[in-house]
């Protein structure tokens, strides 16, 4: 019975450390050398308020948690400044119907004519916007994000590697109880050590290597995330845009906009 765990606890590792590999290399492979940023479409005055140190709000959000970071981070946005009504049951009521951006005026045709949306739905249709897209298209030319041809990216190949490990463990662990007695147990899990070092040194690799891990940024782009290439966000970018941006729902310390996220499946 302890060989059929082995077999499994070594395939695992052996699949999860070539997907890692093969995420790395596609990532690298796959990064652009940088291009001139084209001319933004919003407003002189709304982008210079939006923007970190070469980086706008919106770009932060989406090269720390992709598409629906960039939604939350809209939607925070406008019900700071009140033309918004974030319900903590996970509902978006809008309070103004103008919009400042092309992102905004995407959030605002998202939620529809009856002024009134779940927020989940609001996220789902902003993914698939031409006003995101744009972001991450900008992003993408700019070296700075992952293109969409090599996602899921490291980030995900490297909680295979983790999620693999510990299956290596549980397996040493079922093989060591129903072992009979008499039995070598230190051979047997001598043999386990085998997975459980390649997965654990795999691990130890990436982390020296490829640290922080995303989805979404290159590591260019990560040196452009405040706090990440220590660079500040601009005076003009509210604190808690930022940390939204950068960490997500979770950092919010508002409790009735946390709550609105959450609730709403952030």
């Amino acid at each position: 019975m302890w060989l059929l765990f082995f077999l499994v606890a070594c395939s695992a590792a052996v699949l999860s450390c070539a997907l890692l590999c093969r995420a790395a290399l596609a990532a690298a492979r796959a990064t652009p050398g940088p291009a001139p940023r084209p001319a933004p479409e919003t407003a002189p005055d709304a982008a210079a308020a939006r923007r970190g140190p070469g980086l706008t709000l919106y770009e932060m959000a989406y090269l720390s948690g992709g598409p629906h970071r960039l939604a939350d981070v809209v939607l925070v946005l406008m019900a700071q400044q009140r033309r918004l009504l974030l319900a903590d049951t996970g509902w978006a009521t809008v309070v103004d119907p103008v919009g400042k951006d092309p992102v905004e005026r995407a959030a605002l045709t998202a939620i529809g004519p009856d002024g009134q949306r779940r927020i989940p739905a609001i996220r789902d249709a902003l993914v698939g916007d031409d006003a995101v897209r744009q972001v991450a298209d900008r992003l993408v030319t700019d070296g700075l994000a992952v293109p969409a041809a090599v996602r899921p990216g490291v980030g995900s190949a490297v909680r295979l590697v983790q999620g693999a490990a510990l299956l290596v463990l549980l397996s040493a662990a079922a093989s060591y109880w129903m072992a009979p007695a008499g039995a070598d147990t230190g051979l047997l899990l001598a043999w386990f050590s085998l997975p459980l070092i390649l997965t654990l040194g795999t691990w130890a690799v990436a982390r020296f290597e490829l640290h922080p891990y995303s989805d979404w940024a290159t590591t260019a782009g990560e040196r452009q995330l405040p706090g990440v290439g220590h660079s500040p966000a601009a005076p003009a970018t509210p604190a808690s845009l930022v940390t939204l941006a950068l960490r997500g729902p979770a950092a919010l310390t508002d409790p009735a906009l946390r709550a609105a996220l959450h609730s709403s499946g952030a």
